[in-house]
Parts: C-alpha cells; sequence; structure tokens
C-alpha cells in the first residue's frame, strides 16, 4: 500500500526548497501560455506546447522496474507511448547526458567519462558546449527553460558558479559531492550558494523544487521546457574525496539506494528476475566478462536486497511522475503540454555474473525507457519495430516544439505520433540500427568487487530488423562479439567466439552464416564509430552512395559477398585500449571525406577516396 507523504513534511521541503509556492488550495487562475488577452477555447488549442522531461538515472527495463511504477502506468503509459526500442548510445551518465542534450554521439563531443580529463562538467565547458547546446537553443527559439536536479557528474560546490551552466531561465541543480547522497544532498538555486538538505530524503526536496519551477514557468507566461532529474535508482554514493571532479575511485563508498522511509518496508519478497543470463553456470561474453567468477549465495542474497532498495527508491519518483501531472492539470496545461520519461542509461545486477553497475553494451545497460504523453500521441500504445537512441531526443524535442533541426545533429526526430510512426515502419524507412560506444573502466557498484576493470572500451552495434535481432560489438583488445537474441536474449552465445562449443556455423538473418553478417555488421560500424549528422543517421549510404543498400537485409544479398569479403578491407580495430577518444587508439576510421571500407589501415590514413577504389 502506497503512503503518502506527511502533509507537514510537504509544508516543510516547500519552505526549504526557497521555490515560488502560488496557491496551492485549487484556488490559482489559469494563465494563458503565451502573454495576452485571455483566449477561448479554439484558441488555446493553438497555444505552444510544453515540455516536462522526467530523467531518471540508471533505470532499467529488462529487470521491469516499470511494473513496479503504477502510478507513472496510470498517467503516461497509459495514457501515451512506450518506445520499446530506445537505447542510451553510451552506458554510463556523464557522456550520455551530454549526447542527450547535444544531439550528438560522444565521440563527437568528446566528453566520453563520468570525471575529468575525459568527462565531467568541466569536460562539457571545455568542449564550448555551455553556449550552444539545447537549453540555450531553446531560449533562442523563444522558451523558458527549467531545471531541478543532476545535472552533469563533476558539477560541484566548488566550480557550479566558474560559469554556471548556460541556458536556464530557473535552476535548481545537485551537486557533488553530495548528489548522490539520498539522505545528504546539497542543491544551488540560480545563482545562490549552495545548500544542504542534511537528514531529508533527495527526491522529495526535489520533487517540491520542481513544482515551484512549473509555477515559475506558468507565472512567466511564456512556452516552457522543464527538466525533474532525480538521482533514483542510483546506487547510493558517499565521495571521501575532493569535490572538484578529481576523485581517486577508491575514495567514492558505493552501497545500494536508500529509499523514503514511507516505502522501505515495500517488496520484501521481490528478487532480481532470474533470467538465463543470471549468474550464468558458464560464463559469458567477453574480455574481461569470461574471467567473472559465478556469484555465491551470499553476494546473490545482497544482489536482490540491492533490487528491492532500486524499486523503492523509485516510488518517490513515481510520486513526483503524479505531483507534475496533477499541476499541469490544475493550470489547465495537461492538454498542452509534452509528459516525456526516460533514464540515462540501464542496469544490470547478476546478469552475466556482473555486479550490480552499467557500463556495458549489452541489452541491460543500454536498452531504457522513453515514454511519450502529449498532443497528438496514442494512448496505451507501443511502439516497437524502430530502433531510437538519445541522440535522437534533442531533434524531437525540436520537432515537436516546431524548431527548424540543426544541421549538426547526428540523430533524428522520433516520429511520436502513431500514423506516423506506424507509416515509418511500414513503408521500409524505418532505421533499424543503434550505435553504442564505450570508452575506460567499469566497476560493480554494491559491496562486493568493487575495483575498477580496464579495457572497458568498445564499439557495438545493436541492430533491428525484418526477420533478425542482433548485436555486435569489437572491444579495445580486439575480441569480437555477435548475439542473435531472436533465439539467445540473454546474449549468452557468442556466435564469433573461439572457444564457442556450436559445433557449425549458426544460421542468423534467413539463414546467412555468422561470419557473412558480421562483416556487414563491421562495415557498418566502421561508418559509426566517427561518423557525423547525416552520416550517423543513413549510414549504408557511405558503404553504398547509389542507395541499393538501406538496411542489413538489403546488405546480405549475395551480390554483394564479394565486397564484403575483401581480405584488404579496413576491419573495426583498436591498436591499444584507451580510458577516452584518443585518435591514436582508434584504428581505422570511416570518414566523411570519402574514407571507404574497402582500403586497409594504410590506406585509410593517406585519406584513399571512394572514387580512386571503385
Amino acid at each position: 500500500m502506497r503512503i503518502a507523504a506527511p502533509t507537514a513534511l510537504l509544508l516543510l521541503l516547500q519552505a526549504v526548497s526557497g521555490a515560488a509556492t502560488p496557491d496551492r488550495d485549487g484556488d490559482t487562475q489559469q494563465l494563458p501560455l503565451i502573454a495576452g488577452p485571455s483566449r477561448g477555447p479554439q484558441q488555446q488549442q493553438q497555444r505552444q506546447p510544453n515540455v516536462v522531461f522526467i530523467l531518471t538515472d540508471d533505470q532499467d527495463v529488462h529487470l521491469s522496474s516499470l511494473d513496479y511504477m503504477p502510478l507513472v502506468k496510470k498517467h503516461l503509459l497509459d495514457q501515451g507511448t512506450n518506445f520499446k526500442k530506445h537505447y542510451a548510445t553510451t552506458a554510463v551518465c556523464c557522456p550520455s547526458r551530454v549526447t542527450l542534450w547535444t544531439g550528438k554521439f560522444a565521440h563527437n563531443t568528446n566528453v566520453t567519462d563520468v570525471m575529468p580529463p575525459y568527462g565531467g562538467y568541466p569536460k562539457f565547458l571545455s568542449q564550448g558546449y555551455n553556449d550552444n547546446y539545447f537549453p540555450v537553443w531553446l531560449q533562442e527559439a523563444g522558451y523558458n527553460t527549467y531545471y531541478t536536479g543532476k545535472l552533469f557528474n563533476a558539477h560541484t560546490v566548488e566550480n557550479y558558479n566558474s560559469p554556471p551552466p548556460g541556458g536556464f531561465t530557473g535552476s535548481d541543480f545537485l551537486l557533488d559531492p553530495h548528489t548522490y547522497d539520498y539522505l545528504n544532498s546539497t542543491f544551488q538555486r540560480n545563482g545562490q550558494e549552495p545548500r544542504s538538505y542534511e537528514g531529508q530524503y533527495s527526491t522529495d526536496i526535489l520533487a517540491e523544487k520542481a513544482y515551484g519551477l512549473l509555477d515559475e514557468a506558468v507565472d512567466a507566461g511564456k512556452p516552457f521546457f522543464l527538466v525533474a532529474a532525480p538521482i533514483a535508482p542510483h546506487a547510493n554514493v558517499v565521495m571521501k574525496g575532493s569535490p572538484n571532479g578529481s576523485n581517486d575511485i577508491h575514495s567514492v563508498y558505493f552501497t545500494e539506494p536508500v529509499p523514503a522511509e514511507r516505502h522501505k518496508h515495500l517488496f520484501k519478497d521481490e528478487k532480481v528476475p532470474r533470467t538465463a543470463n543470471f549468474n550464468p553456470e558458464k560464463p559469458s561474453g567477453a574480455n574481461w566478462i569470461r574471467e567473472l567468477p559465478q556469484q555465491n549465495s551470499t553476494n546473490v542474497e545482497y544482489n536482490d536486497h540491492f533490487y528491492r532498495q532500486r524499486l523503492r527508491a523509485l516510488q518517490a519518483v513515481d510520486e513526483l511522475v503524479e505531483g507534475l501531472v496533477e499541476r499541469l492539470e490544475k493550470h489547465g496545461l495537461l492538454e498542452d503540454t509534452y509528459v516525456v520519461y526516460s533514464s540515462d542509461n540501464g542496469f544490470h545486477i547478476g546478469q552475466h555474473r556482473l555486479q550490480p553497475g552499467k557500463s556495458c553494451g549489452y541489452e541491460e545497460d543500454v536498452n531504457v525507457p522513453l515514454i511519450v504523453r502529449g498532443p497528438g500521441v496514442a494512448a496505451g500504445y507501443v511502439a516497437d519495430g524502430v530502433t531510437t537512441t538519445h541522440a535522437d531526443l534533442a531533434p524531437t524535442f525540436f520537432d515537436l516544439l516546431d524548431i527548424p533541426a540543426r544541421a549538426d545533429f547526428d540523430g533524428s526526430a522520433i516520429p511520436v505520433e502513431k500514423e506516423k510512426f506506424e507509416e515509418v515502419k511500414l513503408a521500409g524507412r524505418r532505421r533499424e540500427h543503434a550505435g553504442i560506444e564505450y570508452w575506460g573502466f567499469a566497476m560493480g557498484e554494491g559491496i562486493y568487487n568493487r575495483n575498477p576493470l580496464e579495457h572497458n572500451t568498445y564499439k557495438a552495434i545493436r541492430l533491428s530488423g525484418l526477420g533478425y535481432n542482433l548485436y555486435y560489438s569489437v572491444w579495445c583488445n580486439n575480441e569480437h562479439e555477435l548475439y542473435d537474441m531472436n533465439t539467445d536474449p540473454g546474449q549468452l552465445h557468442n556466435l564469433l567466439s573461439s572457444s564457442s562449443t556450436i559445433q557449425s556455423t549458426p544460421s542468423l538473418a534467413a539463414g546467412h552464416p555468422a561470419d557473412k553478417v558480421a562483416a556487414r555488421l563491421d562495415a557498418l560500424l566502421l561508418v559509426l564509430k566517427t561518423c557525423a549528422a547525416e552520416t550517423c543517421q543513413q549510414p549504408w549510404r557511405q558503404i553504398h552512395p547509389d542507395g541499393s543498400v538501406e538496411s542489413l537485409e538489403d546488405a546480405l544479398e549475395p551480390r554483394y559477398d564479394t565486397y564484403y569479403e575483401d581480405k584488404h578491407a579496413a576491419r573495426v580495430e583498436y591498436s591499444y585500449c584507451a580510458n577516452g577518444f584518443i585518435e591514436d587508439a582508434e584504428g581505422p576510421t570511416w570518414q566523411a571525406n570519402g574514407r571507404p571500407f574497402g582500403y586497409g589501415y594504410e590506406e585509410l590514413r593517406a585519406g584513399a577516396r571512394w572514387e580512386d577504389w571503385v
């Protein structure tokens, strides 16, 4: 049974939030979205839409967390569209969030880690994005912008104002070193000094700040974009080092998430779903993952507890969603507002013998929620069959708000209306790929085996089309993986493993051998690993400029066998493992200036062109 926060606590939180709180007795006057005279019903339908975006931290799809959020179901899933094949392009917080707010892959932003020197807020600043990213562009288009919660890692009590994040009309940011400390958070409102909320629950504080910012947005009488970014269900983290982003990983103490007091008794019998890839008897995966020992019963019991704590921590987020929807309805703005729900990356607990965490390219870590409710969006619809990524969110928001797309977006707008989505799917103009990339290390986030694991750098493709459902990756030690996820959804049987127990060459994608499929996917990955703008949106056009190939299904036609089997062709391979995007480590690349698949590494370095080859 759900227990609402006591009224006295809510009033206290309102008082400490520092946010404006207009009349909350239900008597708030409905204000027009754009300042001006009163509007009749027909005029109100023509108002510019708003967006409220709830962005959680580390929320899974495949561990069923959404099944435990009845208010998200009531207000978003039942009233909106659930995009089933939505992917984070980098399975860790800061690079993923920078991709989300720029529409560019991490290999183009060069923000590839959570902390300096390769990532975090200082890296975001040094790359010149603070005056050239999503909230700035929205303000230039006439929108007010509001944000509360976690923005980027290494955004701290020391650097929060040097300079402050650009582009926000109103803000109340969580700051390191207390961003992930559920009962000892620090927020910083607009240009004011940071304020500590020791002993108070982080998501509840954030909720009241979000409600206050929503009231401010309504009072301003302009179209608005509001982000509420709670830390749940991220692990609880205590940083013992410097807050300036130079923490040694061993000075950062991770434990399971902390729920609000009113939710700590829930789900006492729940366990991590016992899928085939949960703590398997035989090792799986590649690189360092294949060397992991099977977890003992004590370890598994703790990880079940970690799982329950995640579900409990999400209950306050569930209440936040309802609170925002109810306030939008009270202001008369719900029908004019897109409410969007997503997470920066996914999460694993026990799959492939992994301790709680993310950072891998497997489905649990990269397939994330995306739910949209709003004008013209179908209620209760499950959108499947078109692959989308976080690089598409900025273009999608632009499209929803009728703002012209930027030429440098790596992603493209998602068709959120059911009719448009079905049209794209049925007309064969579907996009079937998601490019996935990662640099650096991985680590467990519970109390077991937290040693950072190096050489977790990889490039990957998640690809789903008519008759095939595949994952292909190349690690920085040049191990390859290929999984047919129609028959192996847990990604347990690497079809390219030299130690595979499969005796005969497996058939994938309408009976094609694994090596044949891998050759096509390697060419596609060679394009995607350094793509930009249109190259990312239509990578097959780089391999086949005549337009004859627009999908893996096309590329698998026998007439292309000789081309893809060329022994002198450039392949995806690393020169060495690096913890960030270092050009010398990346190996052969395909660049938009005409460097083609079909050349060896030296020819690529020399800049040979497509027309010279054909």
